[in-house]
């Protein structure tokens, strides 16, 4: 497994909703989910509003891989089940990022449940890994 890079930690960070999508387990993708996503530290966690019956959470479970799109970065990922020890944490954390809107709404995923269903994102290898900020010119 690879590790993201500040920029990348900074760009999907910053952004307000982060687009995930699992694989199958025919290897097929599944439709793109808008969520929020969290930083703790260097890793990136997200949470199933409804919990583990959550249609897109269920999907995860299937492969433990998927596709994440969030403030201009593309990356093939692993999904991996969240240390239960930092769920104060990673409620902290989204608190805090999303404290602008109403309490009803940050408190769906600060449930029992949205807790249970805690992930955090770990980046794969892959050609496929892309982010869309300019970059150098290249030569031929």
């Amino acid at each position: 497994m690879s590790a993201w890079t500040k920029g990348e930690l900074d760009r999907i960070a910053a952004a307000d909703e982060l687009e995930i999508a699992s694989l199958r387990r025919d290897g097929t993708l599944r439709g793109f989910v808008t969520i929020w996503v969290v930083r703790h530290g260097d890793d990136l966690y997200v949470r199933s509003v409804k919990g583990p019956t959550g249609v897109w959470f269920r999907g995860t479970q299937a492969r433990h891989e998927g596709r994440i799109q969030a403030g201009g970065v593309d990356r093939d990922v692993t999904f991996v089940k969240a240390d239960d020890k930092l769920s104060d944490e990673i409620d902290r954390a989204y608190r805090t990022k999303y404290r602008r809107y109403a309490a009803n709404i940050v408190n769906s995923v600060l449930t029992p449940g949205a807790r249970s269903a805690t992930l955090r994102l770990v980046p794969r290898e892959s050609a496929r890994a892309t982010s869309r900020t300019p970059s150098s010119s290249r030569r031929p």
